[in-house]
């Protein structure tokens, strides 16, 4: 390798390290998992997934899109088969991979994932906003934001809280102030800054905040064994389902983003699938979090000059080292801290100066966008991306049924209609209107010629309609072509 490109390459490792961090660990943290295990799947999505071939650059690892589905997942299941189901689901990452079905993610409504992102985005602002005060969040999405009004009280009326929850909003002020920085100073990651000066000031203060729980790397590793299924209801099948998808559009996506952000090789979708399966299948085995292409962290490796994948093949190596090193660090971290840091990754997941444009230009994707983000608080992730999906292949079956009745009345003789588009049940009613609107007393020459499409209930309908206008006494309906 040439030794400039290696340097180069060096140099976004280390600030990739640096912004993966703190980002590992309070993924796991928020995730109600052991922090090692945000670090285990940092790292193998460095040393694993980041030497196998499919996207050059981008950057895998514990990602906050995932941290509400893992959270529902380790309550529901315990964390014991947190492990079976990553596992699960990196096996039918790599199957689907070795399918070709990796272009297909690409394909799913835009509205819907930032529908889903948005979603995700809310319920970890809110949750977070708990952990930043010191006290438990509501299990429910809907429960933790109606209960924000109560713990905006608890705030004004116990001064308790607020050494932890001034932590928490300490942290998102320097992370916003740091982006005001000039480059050269937010070479240093702002997470990584605003995390160290809280737990400096935790040490210095000696204020009795709730710290990071360590547990040491490699008692924090927890194969699944067999005594992990024991405990697996019917819903195991949804939730594996659902960290396939999200984990697979979430790291395609950000696939597609990076591309466009550089001038090298493109990433090759099926293979990048699969590269992210085999590090699921093996964070599955160690008992880790779910892993996927983070924009975040990729969007920074590439700002800060990678050239090859040996950046993010040496970020997991500086986290690796630093997990078997330094573990005691990791306890002085205050855990508002990195609530602070969730809460402004939160923000950042909420299409905020999109909305609006998306909203002017087309409303009914932004419906779609916001009934994805709505269901997700309300109901659960799985059904939220399912509703989300439904409804933007509803609104795609509404948009193609264009139909369209041509009438050419010349006072006398025959009424000639010319109906033409895309004749499905979707139209159906308008369809009627205008054919029932056309003179009863007349005969009418009907010309199908130009529909593309005619299913099975328009045809028994056009079919229907004619034998009741028929039955007028005027000329039989003529049909061109005549329906069967």
């Amino acid at each position: 390798m040439n030794p400039a490109i290696l340097r180069r390459d060096v140099a976004a490792s280390l600030v990739v390290f640096l912004v993966a961090l703190p980002l590992c660990v309070g993924v796991a943290v928020a995730s109600g998992v052991p922090a090692e295990l945000g670090l285990v799947t940092g790292i193998v999505g460095g040393l694993i997934t980041g030497l196998l071939p499919g996207s050059s650059l981008q950057v895998s690892g514990p990602a906050a899109g995932l941290t509400v589905l893992v959270y529902e997942a380790v309550q529901t299941y315990g964390l014991p088969a947190l492990g079976v189901i990553v596992l699960a689901a990196g096996l039918l990452q790599l199957v689907l991979g070795a399918l070709k079905c990796g272009r297909w993610f690409r394909g799913i409504s835009i509205a819907v994932v930032e529908g889903m992102l948005a979603g995700i985005g809310l319920v970890i602002i809110a949750g977070q906003l708990y952990s930043m005060a010191g006290v438990a969040a509501p299990a429910s999405g809907i429960g933790k934001i109606t209960g924000l009004p109560g713990l905006a009280g608890d705030l004004f009326t116990s001064t308790t809280l607020w050494p932890s929850f001034a932590l928490g909003a300490g942290t998102v002020a320097v992370m916003l102030l740091w982006q005001r920085l000039p480059a050269k100073v937010r070479v240093v990651p702002g997470a990584l800054v605003a995390v160290a000066l809280a737990t400096g000031a935790t040490w210095l203060l000696n204020l009795s905040v709730k710290t990071v729980e360590v547990r040491g790397l490699i008692d924090s590793i927890q194969p699944p064994g067999t005594e992990a299924l024991g405990g697996l209801g019917p819903g195991l099948l949804g939730t594996v389902l659902a960290f396939t998808l999200i984990a697979s559009a979430e790291s395609l996506f950000s696939a597609a983003a990076v591309d466009r952000m550089h001038a090298g090789p493109r990433t090759d979708y099926d293979k990048e699938l699969m590269a992210q399966g085999a590090g699921n299948i093996v964070c599955g085995a160690l008992g880790a979090l779910p892993m996927t292409a983070v924009i975040v962290r990729s969007a920074t490796n590439v700002q800060a000059g990678a050239k090859t994948k040996a950046s993010r093949v040496l970020h997991g190596l500086w986290l690796l080292l630093f997990a078997a090193l330094l573990p005691a660090v990791l306890a002085l971290i205050p855990i508002a801290a990195l609530a602070g840091v969730l809460v402004h990754a939160g923000v950042k997941l909420l299409p905020v100066k999109h909305f609006p444009a998306l909203w002017r230009e087309h409303r009914g994707e932004a419906l779609i966008l916001a009934a994805t983000a709505v269901a997700i608080v309300t109901v659960s992730m799985f059904e939220g991306v399912l509703i989300g999906l439904g409804l933007a292949v509803v609104k795609v079956a509404w948009e193609t049924s264009h139909i369209k009745l041509e009438v050419i009345d010349k006072g006398a003789g025959p009424v000639q209609a010319y109906l033409s588009g895309h004749a499905t049940f979707l139209r159906l009613p308008k369809i009627l209107d205008d054919l029932e609107a056309l003179p009863k007393d007349r005969p009418v020459e009907l010309d199908l010629s130009g529909l593309h499409h005619l299913d099975h209930a328009c045809r028994t309908a056009l079919i229907t309609w004619a034998e009741r206008h028929n039955a007028e006494g005027t000329e039989p309906v003529r049909m061109t072509p005549a329906l069967p």
